[in-house]
């Protein structure tokens, strides 16, 4: 299924991985057959105690001797087990376990869709209880009818309903079976059996009809001449599908009025038409009863999800956060007489112990101004020693003022510890990202789908890299490879090679390329525009199937309302991860910000999402078409206040500590939180569980987009080139430089003008393509050239 398959969503508060839960081929094929012998073992004592109940009835107290013999033929076993099912349990009804142990077993023996097991083991639970209770009306002439739940339920319900009313609930409970379970509705039995009268009709007229003829026949075969020539009988032509006469509508109900005071008066004839029958969508609910809903992870149905085993617990020796109140205590008294030196009272103090920050909730006494206290965080820094106070004044939601300390002795936050926790994996999100944990120690789960963007920056060494494989490693641990692919553009080359390994599960990539991390600036340029050709082509698709969202289309999908044939198809999320964002900026400039805004505007509806992530936050890279289409943005810590600004809109960046400790913003609030740590060995250790499963034939395939490779792309007539087309031709070849700012400036032209000629010279040959900021290559050596070049068209 999609939906989209995550980490088994446990609903018990366990910290551990379903994924390692998951039954493979063999545990299947063995718990299979170990429930269908069971099943029949069930069989045959319940069979065997209906003859032998009396006599081993008075054995079973003594099961343990073991000269004691039964006469059931699973001897003390079937005995005791069929005391209990049948006996003191629900009679004869008791044969519905045995007969669902073995439906049990034969679905996981087959490995068959499990889908509709509930269904049987639900209905055959009712249907076994209601038959103990029925049969409990016999009870005392035979105890083995209903049992002793059958007889005891009977019992209570006599006592207060009585008879009638017990009779009448039993009947209410078999027609809810009969209409739920079996849908079956006194129109379909009224139908049923007018068309089992007219079938005996037709028979019957049929059959008379045939004695007619051959009377007849005989009769006529009697007394008519024999024909001189004998003719080939005509066949009658075949009545195509098209022209079938439809079925035979009711007739319209008439009835007749007439006026009893006035008999004179001309009667009345009033016709009423019959509704037509409403038709609901009889082809998808069919399909869905017949296959079930399309399941988009049948291709890799075996495929594992990785197991909590290949993280580690880097706390497993030290425990959780350790308090340590000397140093509490000490922080409050400072903060406390560092406030008093500027007269400002507080009337209550508490701390909160995270595990790189503790934040103390102050409140100061009434007529205190809260920028009085804002202004003196240098000098709470200071008396405090620390690096990395941050004040909040007001905490957002509360009537209490912040202050944020680093603590002396901080607590690694394990990707394994938020990966296991319940928040993680009973998380109801499309795309569920664990990014660390907060100053309550709390797992901070978010979902990408409703960001729908992240924008990450910080300073080099702060903890990008480790941030962008823990959304990876969340991902990869929720998300089936059907259900979310990976476009990993990595300018350094070093930081995202360990997830080739799982290309051909989790990566997406354009046609005929080699690699699917995208490290060269002109194959990440194409697949930016290619991603935008599968927006445009996810929007076509979503305008045919009327919905709003992908998330809509692939319900749609599952449900087998939408035709492949149309071209629709199950649409995973595509999530697009570049590492250092400012580098693509640098050189390919508007070439990768115009598809990068694109995205960011159009692409949250039909499941593009970007992260993207760099070193440097300044306003040329982070522009404010980028920014305002990134609500949700990540700090690590900045070297300066400029740069928090332009990152988060606000300061605080600046005062953060490093190693992982981070802001998070989605809204007006930020959120201070330590990002979970994952080491480059437990990803190497993850992509090769991954990695060495069965896969797809290649990696998800991106739409082909053809760049401007050379001037044929371009198809410009002769006949419409510029006056000083050929002028300008001379001056480029002579000065050997292809810019449409030469041609500015010596033929003294408008910058749209020299634009156009410059195209039409990439047409003619005489330049190259376009090389981002460099100038174009000149492909005419001389003047000599030029005029062969010139004169053969």
């Amino acid at each position: 299924m999609a939906k989209r398959k995550a980490v088994k969503k446990s609903s018990s508060k366990s910290s551990f991985s379903k994924s390692s839960l998951r039954l493979s081929p063999k545990g299947k094929v063995l718990l299979g057959s170990f429930l269908i012998f069971f099943g029949l073992a069930l069989l045959i004592a319940f069979t065997s105690f209906l003859f032998n109940w009396q006599v081993d009835q008075s054995t079973l107290s003594q099961l343990g001797n073991r000269e004691v013999e039964t006469k059931n033929l699973l001897s003390k076993f079937g005995a005791a087990i069929s005391n209990f099912f049948i006996y003191e349990g629900f009679g004869i009804a008791a044969f519905a376990f045995a007969f669902l142990t073995i439906t049990t077993g034969i679905y996981y023996f087959m490995s068959l869709n499990k889908k509709a097991l509930f269904r049987f083991w639900f209905w055959g639970l009712l249907v076994m209880i209601w038959v103990s209770v029925f049969l409990g009306f016999f009870a005392e002439s035979n105890a083995l009818l209903g049992g002793t739940v059958g007889y005891e339920i009977n019992d209570y319900l006599q006592d207060y309903l009585g008879f009638t009313g017990t009779v009448l609930l039993l009947s209410f409970l078999f027609i809810a079976y009969m209409v739920i379970r079996l849908k079956i509705t006194p129109e379909k039995l009224i139908s049923a059996l007018k068309r089992t009268k007219e079938n005996i009709s037709e028979d019957f007229q049929t059959s008379s009809s045939v004695s007619e003829d051959f009377g007849s026949k005989n009769t006529s075969e009697a007394t008519k001449p024999a024909p001189q020539h004998k003719q080939a009988e005509q066949p009658k032509p075949a009545t195509p599908e098209a022209e079938k006469p439809t079925p035979p509508q009711p007739a319209p109900e008439k009835v007749v009025i007439r006026s009893e005071e006035n008999p004179d008066d001309v009667a009345m004839e009033v016709e009423t038409a019959h509704e037509e029958e409403e038709l609901d969508d009889n082809l998808s609910r069919k399909l869905v009863e017949d296959y079930g809903e399309f399941d988009p992870t049948l291709e890799l149905k075996n495929y594992q999800f990785p197991t909590i085993e290949l993280l580690k617990d880097h706390n497993a020796n030290g425990g959780g956060i350790t308090i340590n109140q000397e140093e509490l205590e000490e922080n409050k008294n400072r903060i406390v007489d560092t406030l008093k030196n500027y007269k400002i009272d507080i009337a209550q103090i508490k701390a909160t112990v995270g595990p790189t920050v503790t934040l103390y909730e102050i409140i100061p006494e009434a007529g205190i101004r809260i920028s009085k206290i804002k202004s003196l965080e240098d000098d709470i820094a200071l008396s405090l020693s620390a690096l990395g106070i941050r004040i909040i004044a007001p905490i957002p939601g509360k009537g209490t003022i912040g202050i944020e300390v680093p603590n002396k002795n901080s607590t690694m936050v394990s990707m394994r510890s938020v990966i296991a926790s319940p928040r993680f994996q009973n998380a109801e999100m499309e795309l569920p990202m664990a990014l660390g944990k907060t100053i309550s120690n709390e797992t901070f789960v978010v979902d990408l789908a409703k960001m729908p963007h992240l924008l990450m920056a910080g300073a080099t060494g702060q903890g990008k890299s480790v941030g962008l494989n823990a959304i990876l490693t969340s991902l990869l641990y929720s998300k089936h490879p059907a259900e979310v692919k990976f476009i990993l553009v990595d300018p350094k080359k070093v930081e995202l090679t360990l997830f080739n390994k799982i290309e051909r599960h989790y990566l997406a990539k354009l046609p005929d390329t080699d690699e699917a991390i995208i490290t060269d600036n002109t194959k990440v340029i194409n697949t930016l525009n290619s991603l935008c050709i599968e927006m445009d082509n996810r929007y076509e698709l979503l305008k045919d199937a009327m919905v709003r969202n992908i998330k809509e289309y692939n319900v749609k999908f599952k449900a087998r309302k939408l035709n492949p044939e149309n071209g629709h198809k199950f649409l995973p999320y595509i999530v697009l991860v570049v590492d250092e964002f400012a580098d693509l900026i640098m050189t390919a400039g508007k070439e990768v910000e115009a598809p990068i805004a694109r995205l960011a505007q159009l692409a949250r509806a039909i499941g593009i999402h970007l992260i993207i992530a760099t070193q440097r936050p300044s306003v040329n890279v982070i522009t404010g078409i980028i920014k305002a289409n990134f609500p949700a943005r990540i700090a690590f810590r900045v070297t300066s206040k400029i740069d928090s600004r332009t990152i988060l809109d606000s300061q605080g960046a600046d005062q953060l500590i490093g190693k992982g400790d981070m802001l998070f913003t989605q809204g007006n609030t930020l959120l201070r939180l330590q990002c979970a740590f994952v080491d480059t060995p437990e990803v190497d250790k993850i992509t090769e569980f991954i990695g060495s499963q069965k896969a797809y034939a290649d990696a998800y395939h991106l739409p082909e987009y053809s760049g401007e490779e050379s001037g044929t792309s371009l198809d410009i007539d002769v006949s419409d080139r510029d006056n000083l087309f050929r002028e300008a031709a001379e001056v480029i070849v002579i000065a050997q430089q292809g810019s449409a700012s030469l041609l500015q400036r010596k033929l003294k032209l408008g910058y749209n003008r020299a634009g156009r000629i410059i195209d039409q010279l990439e047409a003619a040959g005489v330049v190259g393509s376009f090389e981002g900021s460099k100038a174009r290559q000149v492909l005419v050596q001389d003047l000599e050239g030029l005029n062969q070049l010139l004169n053969e068209e």
